[in-house]
């Protein structure tokens, strides 16, 4: 599998999505916080859930270092409603069904499962520091501890 083409230090590419209530989101607008800008493959599945279930836990003490947390996947803002209602996430999550935004950020890449090659989304996580400049990019992210990892980062990168 390739490593993402975005690196640290560069500008985060911007855009606008809608959330799950089908409000814009973009990234101009969120200069002078950090963001947690992480996709996942799927609403309601194992990893996926896990991934949002820890956010959510720790969004407070993200939102005390000044940080907001946006989940992007290819769901449907309705899928994102009832993803959120069913595990009672807080967190706020981007739908990406033209897969624009995961091209940008080169998450859609070939996979390889059970010997088969397709593409799909690789689990990334981009931290964006408050001027617009990815500062961290976990690639091919494992959900275990993946959220706590991200709010150490982000706590010894504002030292």
């Amino acid at each position: 599998m390739s490593e993402n083409s975005l690196s640290e230090g560069q500008q985060a590419p911007l855009f606008c999505l809608p959330d799950q209530d089908g409000k814009e989101i973009c990234l101009k607008d969120l200069k002078g916080k950090w963001i947690v800008l992480y996709f996942y493959p799927r609403d309601n599945t194992a990893g996926c859930t896990k991934e949002a279930q820890d956010f959510t836990s720790l969004k407070a003490a993200f939102e005390d270092e000044g940080a907001m947390i946006l989940g992007v996947s290819r769901d449907s803002m309705a899928s994102h409603q009832k993803f959120i209602e069913k595990k009672e996430l807080t967190i706020t999550l981007l739908s990406d069904m033209e897969i624009t935004v995961h091209k940008l950020y080169d998450v859609w890449r070939l996979k390889k499962f059970m010997g088969k090659e397709s593409m799909g989304t690789v689990r990334t996580t981009f931290l964006i520091d408050t001027e617009g400049n990815i500062t961290n990019i976990w690639d091919n992210v494992k959900t275990k501890d993946h959220a706590q990892n991200v709010l150490e980062k982000l706590r010894s990168m504002k030292k």
